[in-house]
């Protein structure tokens, strides 16, 4: 079981966090920050704790996106994934930590090929985006 975070900015021109795996599979590919649950916490204390561990960046208020099963969806094995999806009010400072060689911010219309099938959390996570978005501007 695994727990992934979708980060974006607020504003008119939103970005979205990204890392870049240091290790395989995929090393080398931009993702989400995210990882394996220990046996002790939740998906949304695995996602805190990821993400922190990997950008540096801390974050409390998370939404749920959703759950991701399908059998091929990592190349090591069964696994299982909840995305979050989080906002910040602007890109802070993120660096590359633990299993992550890198993390940056990237315009939301210029994603680089992303690990995984977060191609698919990310169009769920635009989706839950647009949402949000509209539910404030009425």
């Amino acid at each position: 079981m695994t727990a992934d975070c979708v980060v974006i900015t607020k504003g008119t021109q939103p970005k979205v966090l990204l890392i870049e795996r240091g290790a395989e599979p995929f090393k080398g590919c931009w993702a989400f920050p995210g990882g394996f649950m220990n046996m002790d916490e939740t998906t949304e204390q695995c996602a805190v704790r990821e993400l922190e561990e990997e950008t540096g960046l801390v974050v409390s208020d998370l939404q749920q996106i959703g759950a991701y099963s399908k059998v091929d969806r990592d190349p090591r094995g069964r696994t299982i994934t909840v995305a979050y999806l989080v906002f910040v009010d602007c890109p802070v400072a993120v660096t590359g930590q633990d299993d992550a060689a890198k993390a940056q911010w990237f315009p939301i219309d210029a994603l680089p090929p992303l690990a995984f099938d977060h191609d698919d959390i990310m169009r769920d996570a635009m989706a839950l985006f647009q949402t949000i978005v509209a539910q404030k501007n009425s």
